[in-house]
C-alpha cells in the first residue's frame, strides 16, 4: 500500500491511498466558524470545491470535515444529498454545506441511519451538543456504506467525538 499526503492550506489536506488498483482520496477540512466573515467562508469552500472537482471519477473520494455548521434533520430540497437522519435544525452554515455537497454529486453519509441522539452529536460542550463533523462520499459509492457512527468515549480533540465509517472497498 503506498500512500501521500498533500496539506493545500491551513485548513485542507489530501490523504491518498492506493489500495489495489483503487486511488482513495481522504480530504479533511476545517471549515471557518459561523462568526468569521462570508468573504473568508466563500474563498474557503470555493478553494475545497476546486479540489474535489479536480479528482477524476474514477478515484475515490472520502471528504471527513468539520464543516461548523448545521444541516438539521430535514432533508427537503436535499433529498440526495442528505439522507433524511440529521440532528437538529438546519443554520445558514448548513445550507452552505447541502449547497456544497450537492454541487459535487456527494451523499453526507451521517445521514443515512437512524440513530439515537447522542450517538449524532459530535461535538459537546456542557449543554451544547450538536453535529458539526460529516463524511461524505460520491453518490455512485453510497451503496458501499455500511454505517457511520460517533463513538461516544473517544474525544479526538477536546469536545469532539471520533467519527468514523464502516465501508466495503469496491
Amino acid at each position: 500500500m503506498k500512500s501521500s499526503v498533500e496539506k493545500h492550506s491551513e485548513r485542507e489536506s489530501v490523504l491518498k491511498i492506493v489500495l489495489g488498483d483503487c486511488l482513495l482520496n481522504v480530504f479533511t477540512v476545517y471549515a471557518p466558524h459561523s462568526g468569521k466573515p462570508d468573504k473568508e467562508k466563500k474563498t474557503s469552500w470555493n478553494d475545497v470545491f476546486h479540489l474535489v472537482s479536480c479528482i477524476p471519477q474514477n478515484e475515490m473520494v472520502v471528504f471527513v470535515t468539520d464543516m461548523n455548521g448545521h444541516i438539521g434533520s430535514s432533508n427537503v430540497g436535499y433529498d440526495e444529498t442528505h439522507g433524511g437522519f440529521g440532528y437538529n435544525s438546519r443554520n445558514a452554515d448548513g445550507s452552505r454545506i447541502l449547497e456544497f455537497a450537492d454541487g459535487l454529486n456527494l451523499v453526507i453519509c451521517n445521514t443515512l441511519f437512524t440513530k439515537q441522539e447522542a450517538k449524532l452529536e459530535t461535538y459537546v460542550a456542557g449543554p451544547v451538543k450538536s453535529t458539526i463533523e460529516y463524511i461524505m462520499v460520491r453518490q455512485e459509492d453510497k451503496a458501499n456504506v455500511r454505517n457511520v457512527k460517533v463513538i461516544s468515549r473517544e474525544e479526538c480533540v477536546p469536545k469532539q467525538k471520533l467519527l468514523v465509517m464502516d465501508k466495503k472497498l469496491a
